[in-house]
């Protein structure tokens, strides 16, 4: 076999131990403790509905098929076929700054604020931890703000949304 041939061959056989992520609570690059805890506690929320306090507690968002989720903005990643989505509208933090978007299942999220999409500042994702999958950073006004999650096989979706 030639040099290049035993290259590729250990590429390949590599590949899904570079793609996997991390796995367990302790993965995450920021402690996620008081989300985790947050995220088991979790109170249910309407699809598309309005959280007056979202930094109180963490909300349950059920999902629906992405073509009948009726989203305010179209996802800013083409959601796979046969995946699920939902929204809701959230009251302004109150003052600017970072904040996290922390789930219990993988998805992707959106933020939108005044029609725009607030791009994210970090994420971090890790499995095998259970009750939480993935937490996000953004950067948001002091403004209502709308999260989209989307992408997902899911059909309920905890979040938690805490200051960094």
């Amino acid at each position: 076999m030639s040099r290049v041939a035993l290259l590729l061959l250990a590429l390949l056989i590599a590949a899904p131990a570079f793609a996997q992520e991390p796995v367990g609570c302790d993965k995450f690059k920021w402690p996620l403790d008081k989300e985790r805890a947050m995220l088991a506690a979790a109170i249910p929320v309407a699809a598309g509905g309005e959280i007056a306090d979202p930094f109180a507690a963490a909300f349950r968002l059920p999902l629906a098929p992405t073509d009948a989720a009726g989203l305010p903005m179209p996802p800013t990643r083409a959601p796979r076929a046969g995946s699920n989505a939902g929204y809701v509208k959230a009251a302004s933090p109150g003052k600017a700054g970072t904040y996290r978007i922390t789930l219990s299942e993988g998805s992707w999220i959106d933020v939108f604020q005044d029609g725009h999409e607030m791009k994210s500042a970090a994420f971090s994702g890790a499995t095998g931890c259970e009750g939480v999958r993935k937490s996000v950073k953004f950067e948001l006004r002091a403004m209502p703000f709308i999260i989209e999650l989307s992408g997902t096989t899911a059909n309920m979706v905890a979040v938690a949304i805490t200051p960094d």
